[in-house]
């Protein structure tokens, strides 16, 4: 299979991709049948969206820290897993954003959608799922709507659920709830269609965020998961995107003083 390459210049980056140019065949992008990317996660989502309208399967290889979609690199056994991999097909949300002057922004996220308050004021927010009220009124420091890809991120971080990657659904998890202060969010169906409203937009406005790109003044937010368009990632088959979330699902936290 010919390869191409996508790498964060990074010395861990350059010094991998070194290593694999002299082992496999490298090729263009438009001509290759895979794209290998050397980096970390925020380096894949960046060229996930960059890319991905060329309908390439994407092997990313991990130079950064955790790594979570990436694969660990492995100069022993590189060309194995290269051709003994798994396809793992993944759908992003999709964000409409309508700004306090009445433009539209848009853009897509494989992570979560995070709605964040942008000054020193809670946010105000009222959100819906269709026209169902999910809740009222929630004054927090912002609220998620993140993917089951995503789930283990930003997600976790803030005591959200972790989705398995085939459940079919999306979780919504306040950030910092203030009230009602024990909503602990929900997990909604994949074909919800997730609007959130800023119920004070003057006096506490929000930013709306799409994995890592921002619009700012945010008025109201609508959010689904578009199926038109399909990432496939590739997984060393004894490592795959499964497995690291049911990883996540049983892991205990230590801590220590």
């Amino acid at each position: 299979m010919k390869y191409s390459f996508v790498f964060d210049k990074n010395k861990n980056s350059l010094k991998i991709k070194s290593f694999i140019a002299k082992k496999i065949k490298i090729t263009s992008i438009l001509k290759s049948k895979a794209i290998i990317v050397i980096g970390g996660d925020g380096f894949m989502l960046h060229t996930l969206k960059r890319l991905y309208k060329l309908n390439k399967p994407f092997y990313g290889i991990n130079s950064g820290n955790y790594g979570f979609l990436m694969n660990k690199f492995s100069s022993k056994n590189l060309i194995k897993n290269l051709s003994n991999c798994k396809v793992i097909k993944i759908h992003p949300l999709e964000m409409s954003v309508k700004t306090r002057a009445n433009k539209l922004k848009k853009s897509i996220a494989i992570n979560e959608v995070s709605v964040l308050r942008q000054s020193r004021q809670t946010a105000s927010v009222k959100i819906l799922n269709g026209k169902k009220n999910i809740i009222k009124n929630l004054i927090s420091d912002g609220v998620l709507v993140s993917t089951p890809a995503g789930s283990t991120a930003y997600n976790l971080s803030v005591h959200g659920p972790i989705l398995n990657l085939n459940s079919k659904k999306i979780a919504v998890t306040p950030i910092s709830p203030f009230r009602p202060r024990r909503w602990k969010g929900m997990i909604v169906d994949e074909k919800s269609k997730i609007e959130i409203k800023n119920l004070n937009p003057n006096k506490r406005p929000i930013s709306a965020v799409a994995d890592n790109i921002e619009f700012r003044n945010a008025k109201k937010i609508m959010i689904k998961i578009n199926k038109k368009i399909s990432f496939n990632l590739l997984y060393d088959r004894k490592n795959t995107l499964h497995k690291k979330i049911k990883i996540e699902q049983l892991r205990k936290e230590t801590f220590s003083l």
